[in-house]
């Protein structure tokens, strides 16, 4: 179980968000940062205490810092906000009088409505792009190597881009719709992938070739740029 909000812990450094999480997997305490919501996320085996939890948290206060400082700024969905999509970023532009929804025009998100409902329907909108992108990249993808998903979804993940399940369910982030398009090529060319080969293993990526030339520069972008897109809305 994870706590769904973060408690504010004093550390030698400094107050930090920590929220708690216990896993039948783990064998040891780990600590890493959630670029989602700034927080701790402190797991711990089933039978392990939260005091030696707080002590692995006190010895690595400078560390948590230091990772909390590195985050990239949050960027919400507000009227005259810059969003990234497909890697360029786009203005919000709230029009109450405007079309119902949003519209896309001229790198402008134009939203209609009460103000209040903004940010949902920006963030609904993205989400829907991503639905119909990926399914489409997926399914082209899957077609060109005789390959068929069962299913293909988005949802805000934190932890991975996508993923492909035994039943051959394709899940992905919907953040990705923020991403260049060599991006989302990469990460659907691998998700499909999964369909053939469960691992990581040499005719994986052999296959990932055969349907993107995007594999390395995505990676590193991924890499160096996937933390901001976890920061948007």
């Amino acid at each position: 179980m994870e706590s769904s909000k973060p408690e504010l812990l004093r550390l030698p450094s400094g107050p930090a968000p920590v929220r708690w999480r216990r896993s039948r997997q783990a064998r040891r305490i780990s600590l890493r940062i959630d670029p989602a919501d700034g927080a701790v996320v402190v797991t711990l085996p089933l039978r392990a205490g939260h005091q030696a939890a707080i002590g692995l948290l006190h010895d690595n206060a400078e560390w948590i810092a230091a990772r909390l400082a590195a985050l990239p700024l949050r960027l919400p969905f507000a009227d005259g906000a810059l969003v990234p999509l497909d890697g360029e970023m786009h203005r919000i532009r709230h029009m109450p009088a405007g079309r119902a929804g949003v519209q896309l025009l001229d790198r402008t998100l134009q939203v209609s409505g009460d103000a209040a409902f903004l940010p949902r329907r920006v963030g609904d909108f993205l989400r829907a792009e991503a639905r119909h992108r990926f399914t489409m990249l997926a399914m082209a993808k899957a077609g060109t190597a005789g390959l068929q998903p069962r299913r293909i979804a988005v949802k805000d993940t934190r932890t991975r881009w996508g993923s492909c399940s035994a039943r051959g369910d394709l899940a992905f982030c919907w953040r990705l719709v923020m991403a260049p398009p060599f991006v989302q090529d990469y990460v659907a060319a691998h998700e499909v992938a999964h369909l053939r080969h469960m691992n990581h293993a040499s005719r994986f990526w052999a296959l990932v070739a055969t349907m993107t030339p995007h594999t390395d520069a995505a990676m590193r972008w991924l890499r160096d740029e996937g933390p901001r897109l976890l920061r948007v809305g």
